[in-house]
């Protein structure tokens, strides 16, 4: 976890330029066919062991990354090397987290609406659960039996959350956690049931490269945490941040100061769980975005240009590769690279509007709408930042379109394809009706090979 800061890999995270160079990308490209996701090793090692150099002051300390973000085992492996758990809300996800070495306190189980068999396998790998709602915790005992010493609970406190900025999320409207009268309850009827050591877990934002988000919402939880010791005789183990902590997918945003978070939350804790004899409670965090986002990209093709009452850029990706931005109307960042033996765009002023769209038979499949950038030419490649979270992970097939592939650019320089891109038959294997579903994967198969 030993890595020197790299202060020119920073900068191609704030000043959006691909994490590698022209030459680089086009070699890459003649063994990986476009579209595929490419992510940085060295980049995500050195930002896990910043995290760590933010709250090193608290023993206890553990990131646990959220799988939902990105749940390649090999990107996994990397972070759990780094010293990562990881936060897990899926049975699916448990079997990510087991075939990766990774079980017990390393894994913390935040689920909602939870079906019995991810409750099963989540205390057979004895993860900590981190109960959604009250009425789940008879629920866990009837189908995964009693409950474990080491537990949590999740806290929502409605309303709106507030910074001096201004609103930041709306609790209140959010399906996740309890009210603060059950979060008590809860805490009594665990403690009945056996459970010795008690955590509290709380998201109420999300994305925000606000240095003031995780302090603050520090600060309400360790409030709660004291009440609750006060008034159930609860032993408080750990405080659970969450998430929410955000990446600047503009090139204007203000990338969040990972230390400068670490001392706010600590502040908190000195001035409000250490006069209170708390001293010994260890602050756990669950990123997905802010650990991966910027450190992953889509690479595609422009092999399609249109220009009718507006000037489009077809491009050999679409929203199955990445969907945020049809989904949320998300920003990503594009960066038009060029072809072999041409001049490297990214350089080039941004002269050109266009919208870059995928392939879908869905208008809202655009990547870029009204974007200004470097004329585009047929077989440019073109670099989508920040896609190493919610990118891949948020893949599907509409019309029959197949997820692309991930590689994984090492910190030596070589690549390796860390998950290949579906075939047709891959797309055909779940039919069960024959002899159709049969003759589909024959067809698929014979024209793959």
């Amino acid at each position: 976890m030993e890595h020197e800061p790299d202060i020119a890999q920073t900068a191609h995270y704030t000043d959006k330029r691909p994490f590698v160079s022209k030459q680089v990308l086009e070699k890459i490209c003649e063994t990986y066919p476009t579209p595929f996701h490419l992510y940085d090793e060295a980049a995500i090692r050195k930002n896990a062991c910043a995290v760590h150099e933010a709250f090193a002051w608290n023993p206890g300390f553990m990131e646990y990354f959220a799988v939902k973000a990105n749940p390649n085992p090999a990107l996994i492996r990397i972070l759990a090397e780094e010293g990562c758990g990881l936060d897990c809300s899926s049975e699916t996800e448990l079997m990510i987290a087991q075939a990766s070495g990774i079980e017990g306190s390393k894994i913390m189980f935040s689920s909602n609406d939870t079906p019995a068999q991810d409750f099963v396998l989540a205390r057979r790998l004895g993860a900590i659960i981190n109960f959604d709602d009250i009425t789940h915790i008879p629920f866990f005992e009837s189908v995964a039996g009693p409950v474990q010493k080491t537990v949590s609970c999740r806290f929502n406190p409605g309303g709106l959350f507030r910074l001096a900025t201004g609103i930041m999320g709306s609790p209140g409207d959010s399906k996740y956690g309890m009210t603060e009268p059950q979060l008590f309850e809860a805490f009594r009827m665990l403690k009945d049931r056996g459970a010795e050591t008690f955590g509290i877990h709380a998201f109420l934002a999300s994305n925000t490269t606000s240095d003031e988000y995780y302090p603050a919402l520090a600060r309400t939880l360790f409030e709660l945490a004291v009440r609750l010791k006060n008034k159930t005789g609860c032993k408080i183990g750990f405080i659970n941040l969450s998430g929410g902590v955000g990446v600047p997918y503009q090139p204007e945003e203000t990338p969040a100061n990972i230390a400068a978070i670490g001392k706010g939350v600590q502040q908190a804790y000195e001035e409000v769980l250490v006069p209170a004899g708390m001293d010994d409670v260890a602050i756990y965090s669950e990123m997905g975005r802010f650990m991966l986002a910027p450190y992953g990209c889509l690479v595609t093709r422009a092999i399609h240009e249109k220009h009718i009452y507006k000037d489009y850029i077809g491009v050999d990706a679409n929203a199955c590769n990445l969907m945020r931005p049809a989904m949320y109307g998300a920003y990503h960042h594009l960066s038009v690279v060029g072809q072999p033996g041409g001049p490297d765009k990214t350089c080039l002023e941004p002269d050109h509007v266009y919208d870059v769209v995928g392939n879908l038979c869905e208008n809202n499949d655009k990547f870029a709408i009204d974007r200004a950038l470097p004329q585009v030419e047929i077989g440019d490649l073109i670099v989508i930042h920040d896609t190493g979270a919610h990118g891949h992970a948020m893949g599907y097939n509409y019309n029959g379109r197949l997820r692309s592939a991930e590689v994984l650019l090492k910190e030596d320089g070589t690549t390796q394809l860390i998950r290949r891109a579906e075939r047709a038959d891959d797309y055909f294997s779940t039919l069960d009706v024959l002899p159709a579903g049969q003759t589909l994967i024959q067809m698929a198969t014979q024209q793959h090979s």
